[in-house]
């Protein structure tokens, strides 16, 4: 299991996830964080917490690793910065999410085991992150398919962006946003449940499968 100082995550950075999400036009960059605890690795169990009934969701994202702390980066220096790269399940219980906690993302993306990820693969191996192909599968069936070219921001906008007047501590892991086809948005609804298996796959960077059990 790898550590972090901090997880920052990007919200509908895919225009089609964020039309599913009823968020169709917006501009603001979306940030929230996950606790550095939710880490899992690939082949281990995403566990549904006892606090949550029918709502918890996949969100298949390319993760970057800051190979090195910075601040006030440009766009055009922003790629210096990256260590590497891996497959992330950004697990969500959308009812904490969206309707508990005040309305802040935080709770919901933070149960234990809600950040599967594999092993980093070094930044040099992958030459453009913005083409790069992105698939879930839950149990065998294709829920998102999707390149990384179609990032609202891609991934030196966004560390440029996220950089600005704000430190980013060497470790830190950046969850670029989901493509369309997550369980919430889907008619009808589809959420995890004791037994899947759930896999993302990213072109060069990996595959991450993690079954899913009860608590």
């Amino acid at each position: 299991m790898q550590s972090a100082p901090a997880i920052l995550c990007i919200g509908q950075n895919y225009a089609e996830h964020a039309t599913e999400m009823g968020q169709e036009g917006a501009t603001e960059l979306v940030l929230f964080m996950k606790n550095p605890a939710t880490i899992i690795g690939n082949g281990e169990s995403i566990v549904l917490p006892s606090c949550c009934e029918h709502e918890v969701d996949y969100e298949g994202e390319l993760a970057v690793i800051i190979g090195e702390s910075c601040k006030d980066v440009s766009i055009d220096d922003a790629m210096h910065y990256i260590g590497g790269y891996a497959v992330a399940n950004d697990v969500s219980a959308r009812v904490w999410q969206k309707q508990k906690n005040g309305g802040q993302f935080i709770r919901g993306k933070s149960f234990d085991t809600f950040c599967p990820l594999t092993q980093m693969v070094d930044a040099s191996v992958i030459e453009d992150p913005q083409n790069l192909t992105i698939k879930t599968t839950l149990n065998g069936a294709v829920m998102q398919e999707s390149s990384t070219a179609c990032m609202i921001r891609g991934v030196a906008e966004l560390i440029s962006e996220l950089s600005t007047d704000m430190t980013l501590l060497k470790g830190t892991i950046l969850l670029t946003g989901t493509p369309s086809g997550v369980g919430i948005g889907r008619t009808p609804q589809v959420f995890l449940e004791d037994g899947d298996e759930v896999t993302v796959e990213i072109e060069v960077v990996g595959t991450l499968t993690n079954s899913v059990v009860k608590k």
